[in-house]
């Protein structure tokens, strides 16, 4: 299973290559070869994929009803922000112009494993997208993490026990 996790500092060199630290290296899914594919992501950064994490995005994507509007408009826009890079023998990949430019990459980078993929950002940008507050934090994880296990435990408790709606 893929798991990225912490930040890394990288600089790209003259021709756009960014070297991939080893510990996101060797994360990489054995048998998966040296192919990566880059999108823009959402925030003004690149995403970065193993083939195999990227296959399950794409299947979401290309699977939305084609005669529907708003799905046509995100399998568009989502899809044209996609390119395939191979790692060289040196660990290096090529950042396209057009990508570097979209995420204000110049010289710096700094990567996020964020899971299942990896984030790439121009580092100032970075620090406006990073919770200063650990309040905020902590507010985030009880809002996303505690309130469905919590909620899932309490309904099941509820429904085990004949409270739930529509139980009798």
């Amino acid at each position: 299973m893929t798991f990225f996790t912490s930040e890394y500092e990288c600089k790209l060199d003259a021709k756009g290559r960014l070297v991939l630290p080893a510990r996101i290296k060797a994360q990489l899914p054995e048998g998966g070869g040296s192919e990566l594919v880059i999108r823009r992501g959402f925030e003004q950064c690149l995403i970065l994929y193993p083939m195999v994490e990227f296959r399950k995005v794409f299947s979401k994507i290309s699977g939305l009803n084609e005669f529907n509007e708003e799905y046509r408009k995100l399998q568009r826009n989502f899809l044209s922000g996609v390119v395939t890079v191979e790692l060289d023998n040196n660990g290096r990949f090529l950042i396209p112009k057009n990508m570097l430019s979209y995420a204000q990459i110049e010289k710096d980078a700094i990567l996020v494993g964020t899971g299942n993929k990896v984030e790439v950002w121009n580092p100032a940008i970075y620090e406006k997208h990073i919770i200063q507050d650990p309040g905020e934090l902590s507010s985030l994880a009880e809002k996303f993490l505690i309130e469905e296990s919590v909620g899932f435990g309490f309904g099941f408790w509820l429904l085990a026990r004949g409270r739930a709606k529509g139980s009798k």
